[in-house]
């Protein structure tokens, strides 16, 4: 299918590096919780510079989102966006995508990884089925955890965060590791893992939950 170019309606502050941008809708566009497209910003030079984001909208909305982590040292498309303007113009393909979500479990994320599992907790919530799901969340420090008021709204007691580089922040200490993992979550073999981060978080956090019981088979990334 051709690739849609749509206009930049909102943009806002998330975190102090990270924006949600609310873009153009085409007619008939549709996606499932968790997926994500490639997006490439309009501007000279960029046009064919295309990354993966998530939606992090509801599929019924009459505008599609994506709340994207900036990154001013790298000299990418992100450091572009955190620039860009409403009215700029990007381009988007077809939704894709294996992060969907299959029923209750265990969501770790680390960093920009929460992305994907926006749409889903928002969805959920809708309907109130957000049931026994739990979310573990990794940042560096506390300024960098994404959409945290809504987080807690959303799940209350069951939203964990570890925080690895910030001394006096009051939430756990460290990473999500083997012992963290065996810490935390009661039972590895009756339900799902939705995991999302950095390649190296996945395979990581893939490989400890394995070690501790989790079938492969309850484990839902993007591979």
């Amino acid at each position: 299918m051709e690739p849609y170019q749509l206009s930049i309606l909102d943009k806002s502050s998330v975190t102090h590096d990270t924006f949600a941008f609310k873009i153009e809708k085409p007619k008939g566009y549709s996606f499932v919780p968790g997926q994500a497209t490639e997006l490439s910003l309009l501007k000279e030079g960029w046009e064919d510079v295309k990354r993966p984001f998530s939606f992090t909208n509801l599929p019924k909305d009459d505008f599609l989102e994506f709340t994207i982590k900036t990154y001013e040292d790298h000299e990418g498309v992100t450091k572009r966006l955190a620039n860009a303007q409403v009215g700029d113009k990007v381009e988007i393909g077809d939704a894709w995508g294996a992060i969907s979500y299959k029923g209750d479990g265990v969501f770790l994320a680390g960093g920009a990884g929460i992305t994907p599992f926006i749409s889903i907790f928002r969805d959920l919530r809708q309907k109130n089925q957000i049931g026994k799901n739990q979310l573990l969340f990794a940042n560096k420090t506390n300024d960098d955890i994404i959409l945290f008021e809504e987080l807690k709204s959303i799940l209350g007691h069951k939203f964990q965060n570890i925080i690895e580089h910030q001394k006096d922040s009051a939430y756990d200490r460290g990473r999500i590791d083997k012992d963290y993992l065996k810490e935390n979550i009661n039972d590895f073999k009756h339900q799902n893992f939705y995991v999302c981060g950095p390649e190296g978080f996945i395979k990581a956090v893939n490989s400890a939950l394995k070690e501790l019981g989790a079938s492969p088979e309850a484990l839902v990334f993007e591979k």
